[in-house]
């Protein structure tokens, strides 16, 4: 009867060559067992970040270990990164959709049909994995924002669905030039930033980017506020009254919902710059979307409202007790 053949990892010269090997070679090999098991070419992630701590998104990230050491944005954050939720995979459907089939090249197509196959964890782990990730290089997400715009200039994204997208797309375009070439400036001039500097620059442009699309205070706000009020229309200018109802009625409520703690009052008696710089950190911490979702609460009670003391009374009703408006005294 003929023996079966010896387990090799029980061969003690096996053993012996094994422990013998580098953690460079023993992770070529764990690759070209993987890719000879897939039958694809599978790389392992050097790096690992993600974008939750720094930009409140659940997106990871990776540097791969090819010659180019690829950045890669995984599959699904990739989806995130211009409006889709975590579930699903919206992202691939809509990059294959009838409407952006005339603005997604050929060379693009094939990334997005051919991401990277990689071990997301061999970064951490430094041993052979079972393991593999999706991912894309991150530098498509550029051609990708490139192509919503292109879409949407010819009217094809003009429903409201597509609003949150197309304007994630101009932010993430124009924060990413003035990263890039202040990033060339640097690496031209022989500086070489930290990571939180250059994490920090790009907030910043991101910031900077996003309060060009933050909804301004709708007119007809003003103007019911001007009847409820009685307050005459400047010629030029707003009264100095909105100040007062502008941190009563939208500032201060939305300081004390979702436990964003901000004391406006102080923030009021504060210097000027003081104060101008509180608020700013407020509504970066708050974001625009729940500014706008407010602003519509407020319009519409004051809308609905035959008077002051009525349109006072939903502020009231609505967000708490309000400290009075003694605009007269």
């Amino acid at each position: 009867m003929t023996k079966p053949p010896k387990d090799p990892s029980k061969v003690p010269g096996a053993i012996a060559r094994a422990n013998a090997l580098t953690p460079e070679q023993r992770r070529e090999i764990a690759e070209k067992a993987a890719a000879a098991r897939w039958g694809e070419k599978v790389y392992a992630a050097t790096h690992k970040g993600n974008f939750q701590k720094e930009f409140g998104l659940d997106i990871e990230c990776y540097v791969l270990n090819d010659t180019s050491k690829t950045a890669v944005i995984s599959q699904r954050g990739m989806g995130q990164a211009i409006g889709f939720s975590r579930r699903g995979s919206r992202f691939t459907v809509f990059v294959n959709s009838a409407t952006m089939t005339d603005y997604i090249g050929r060379e693009l197509r094939v990334k997005i049909e051919k991401p990277f196959i990689f071990q997301p964890d061999s970064a951490a782990a430094g041993n052979p994995v079972t393991d593999r990730a999706h991912g894309y290089d991150a530098t498509i997400l550029i051609d990708i924002c490139n192509s919503i715009l292109a879409a949407k200039a010819d009217g094809k994204l003009t429903d409201k669905r597509y609003a949150r997208m197309t304007q994630q797309a101009q932010i993430i375009l124009s924060a990413s030039g003035k990263s890039g070439i202040r990033g060339l400036v640097y690496s031209l001039a022989g500086y070489s930033p930290s990571a939180e500097e250059v994490i920090a620059a790009f907030k910043l442009y991101v910031q900077q980017e996003a309060r060009k699309y933050e909804q301004e205070f709708p007119n007809e706000l003003y103007m019911q506020w001007y009847r409820l009020y009685g307050i005459p229309v400047p010629t030029r200018g707003k009264p100095w009254q909105f100040k007062h109802l502008t941190v009563k009625h939208i500032y201060f409520p939305l300081a004390k919902s979702g436990g964003k703690i901000l004391e406006l009052v102080r923030a009021l008696k504060s210097q000027e710059g003081d104060r101008q710089k509180k608020l700013f950190q407020f509504l970066n911490e708050l974001g625009a979307r729940a500014l706008r979702m407010h602003i519509g609460r407020v319009l519409e009670m004051s809308e609905s409202s035959a008077d002051q003391v009525t349109y006072e009374r939903k502020i009231i009703d609505r967000f708490g007790g309000q400290p009075e408006l003694d605009f007269y005294s």
